[in-house]
């Protein structure tokens, strides 16, 4: 027989298995609500009524029932739902969901999922422990690995859906506790000399040597560069206008979408002695008419990232000494030398298209200079290497 004990808020008694089960009075409902589980002693049992009281007292009591929805369907709209969410960070935040969040985390209720799952789950993606399983036989090239910038990313979107949740009543708290978590710490990257920004260009196929010199010193992003058009490029002023960018969508191909933020829209000095390689390049291989790209496959598709290391990048980038460079790395090359013209915050931003100044400091001392002077500065540069290398690149001819 089960015994039953009474007192001033709740009751518990002995079950036929040995355990104990306390019972409350719902403040809300009015309904007998039993503890989500049993105890193994009495004291046990008057101990979380005592708690459960205090929080009835205090007004931090909640519906128990709340917060059991199961995580996967609450993602899922949350990502659907998020005003404002740029394309390319809503593919983003997808597949970080399916790939990483859902896999941990999709059938446990929100209330559930507590600080040590999280830490739990953080660890075996730092470990890789997930992976070693599929590690030799896997062919899906994601299961290869998870960078610690990776994991950051992860942790982030899963900390911002929690974050939510916490708002929308349905958990206490976050249990995202971890410090410094979703912070990235990317590795340094290289920064290449103007002598290999010239060399790599010269390596790759003729249609796409000015794109990697227009990307290096205008310190362009890939979707941005890659959406250049006739009516963007003014070579009277040496000016380029980005005013759009190309992404690469998931399940719909290639978009036009504008740039990244409202900074993104701007117009960049290019240095003036890549102006004739740039006229050149719009003779030679670039339609006429203002709405043609100037930047395009050799049969005239739109450069796609996730094939150009099919048309020569990572064998180019070995040659002049960076194996393992990637695209963006000429980006980071373009805004190191501009920042090292002496442009200040402000025209670091301008130029780079950052609506925050963190990215602008990384790069540069603060001074005051115009971004045309940054453009200058460039200029002087590679005048500088063409007096040693020639004109057109190479080795400077010797006179009798």
């Amino acid at each position: 027989m089960a015994r039953q004990g009474r007192r001033k808020f709740g009751a518990v008694r002995k079950l036929q298995s040995g355990n104990w089960q306390a019972t409350y009075i719902d403040p809300i409902t009015g309904a007998r609500r039993p503890a989500p589980y049993t105890f193994e002693t009495e004291t046990q049992a008057d101990d979380w009524l005592t708690a459960t009281k205090a929080d009835v007292i205090r007004g931090r009591w909640t519906d128990p029932d709340i917060g059991r929805e199961p995580f996967g369907p609450y993602a899922a709209k949350w990502i659907e739902e998020r005003p404002n969410l740029r394309v390319r960070t809503k593919a983003l935040y997808v597949w970080l969901n399916k790939r990483y969040l859902e896999p941990e985390f999709g059938t446990v209720d929100l209330v559930d999922i507590t600080p040590a799952l999280i830490r739990t789950w953080r660890a075996e993606l730092m470990a890789e422990k997930h992976l070693k399983s599929c590690k030799d036989s896997c062919t899906d090239k994601t299961h290869r690995g998870v960078s610690a910038t990776m994991v950051a990313k992860a942790y982030r979107l899963m900390r911002a859906i929690l974050m939510t949740a916490t708002d929308d009543e349905l958990i206490r708290r976050n249990p995202c506790r971890i410090v410094g978590a979703g912070i990235e710490r990317p590795k340094e990257r290289p920064v290449l000399t103007i002598d290999q920004v010239f060399k790599l260009a010269d390596q790759m196929p003729r249609h796409l040597r000015v794109f990697i010199l227009v990307a290096t010193f205008a310190s362009l992003r890939w979707g941005e560069v890659t959406a250049i058009q006739r009516r963007d490029i003014d070579l009277t002023k040496k000016t380029i206008r980005i005013r759009q960018q190309w992404i690469e969508v998931v399940g719909s191909g290639m978009e036009l979408h504008p740039p990244k933020s409202d900074a993104g829209v701007r117009t960049v000095s290019i240095p003036a002695l890549l102006v004739p390689f740039v006229q050149e390049h719009l003779d030679e291989f670039v339609a006429p008419g203002r709405d043609a790209f100037v930047f395009l496959g050799e049969k005239g598709s739109v450069l796609r990232r996730s094939n150009f290391n099919k048309l020569g990048w990572s064998k180019a980038a070995e040659s002049v000494g960076a194996k393992g460079l990637h695209f963006h790395d000429l980006r980071h090359t373009g805004n190191t030398l501009a920042a090292q013209s002496g442009a200040s915050t402000k025209d670091l931003m301008a130029r780079m298209g950052q609506d925050s100044m963190n990215a602008a400091i990384i790069y540069q001392h603060a001074t005051r200079q115009a971004d045309g002077a940054i453009a200058a500065a460039l200029n002087d540069a590679i005048e500088e290497y063409r007096k040693a290398h020639g004109p057109d690149g190479g080795e400077a001819s010797e006179t009798g």
